[in-house]
């Protein structure tokens, strides 16, 4: 186990050398100055453009900026915004929050969604319940995020009227930053009409989430009925049924924990996917996310918060990425060896 934490972490730091060399290409990349798009400070006179190339490596090679870049990185010194003028990493501690308890919500309901019908198309295998799950799952995999998220505006709030159809929060509430997540820094908060907020909070949040897990729960649909058929149809399952047990005790006993254990890794890998969803649902559903605020810095050509947000992104992904399968390796030592049933 250790010799494997040993390989992982080696593969996080070269992972992150990548990312960082990739953002750091970017103040090349963008049109205009090099040290302007690093920094986003504006040139007051030519002493003070000297200052700053000296202080972030320009007046040596490129290989000097980026080892100067990386200490900038490692003590948070991410630049300011060329458009606010505030630092670029307290800006994304603000809306990288918001982004992520979307995402954590919608992968939730995906999954709450997804395995019990992946399961039920499984079990009936080339069935009429079976070839409807799977043709509803496709239609809605196809389905664009950014259509479906319209087409929930204009029913449940513009037709009905009984979702709110864009916000975090209703403006009458006043919420103190504790956490980032609106949900815990309401619940944490001392306002007299906590649970009010708390309603109010929920209902702002059933749109964009559910716009986000239909699509996700799609993909889990068809991991989950794919594993489900494979385990069913296995020669571990055969020997129980042969024993005598009944179909529900193959299932629970054999069929639950065998299918389980080999989705868990890819549904894992579609958070990534449920990241990219939720920064595109944010712009439709003005959520203040890191999504609608990379957005703005794209509109505003910020190129030092463009920069900064992809990073950010990139490093959340990665982390999350290898800390999941790190979890997933213990909860499975047999990860990554042949899989045996568990009689």
């Amino acid at each position: 186990m250790i010799s494997y934490l040993l390989r992982r972490l080696n593969l996080f730091v070269i992972t992150m050398l990548v990312v960082t060399l990739g953002s750091f290409a970017l103040i090349y990349l963008f049109p205009g100055d090099p040290l302007i798009n690093l920094t986003g400070i504006a040139i007051k006179s030519p002493q003070h453009y000297a200052r700053l190339a000296e202080l972030h490596g320009f007046d040596g090679n490129v290989l000097q900026q980026y080892v100067i870049y990386l200490k900038h990185l490692w003590l948070g010194e991410w630049g300011v915004s060329a458009s606010s003028g505030n630092p670029i990493m307290s800006e994304i501690l603000l809306v990288l929050p918001a982004s992520l308890e979307l995402s954590i919500y919608a992968m939730v309901m995906s999954m709450l969604i997804g395995i019990p019908f992946g399961f039920w198309a499984g079990l009936r295998h080339r069935r009429g319940i079976d070839m409807g799950i799977l043709s509803a799952s496709v239609l809605g995999y196809s389905i664009p995020v950014f259509w479906l998220a319209l087409l929930l505006i204009l029913f449940f709030s513009l037709q009905l009227g009984w979702l709110p159809m864009s916000g975090r929060l209703s403006l009458l509430y006043d919420i103190p930053h504790y956490s980032g997540f609106i949900l815990i820094d309401i619940l944490h908060s001392d306002m007299t009409d906590k649970y009010d907020a708390l309603n109010n909070a929920v209902r702002h949040m059933i749109l964009p989430t559910l716009s986000i897990a239909i699509v996700t729960s799609t993909i889990v649909i068809r991991i989950t009925r794919r594993s489900v058929a494979d385990v069913m149809q296995s020669d571990y399952i055969k020997a129980a049924v042969a024993r005598g047990l009944t179909r529900p005790q193959v299932i629970w006993r054999h069929g639950v924990r065998n299918t389980l254990l080999p989705i868990l890794p890819q549904l894992v890998l579609q958070f990534t996917a449920l990241l990219t969803n939720a920064m595109i649902v944010e712009v439709i559903f003005s959520w203040p996310g890191i999504g609608n605020w990379l957005m703005q810095a794209i509109y505003v050509q910020d190129f030092p918060a463009i920069r900064g947000g992809v990073l950010a992104v990139s490093t959340v992904v990665i982390i999350f990425t290898l800390c999941m399968d790190i979890i997933l390796r213990i909860i499975n030592p047999l990860k990554n060896r042949d899989i045996h049933g568990t009689i």
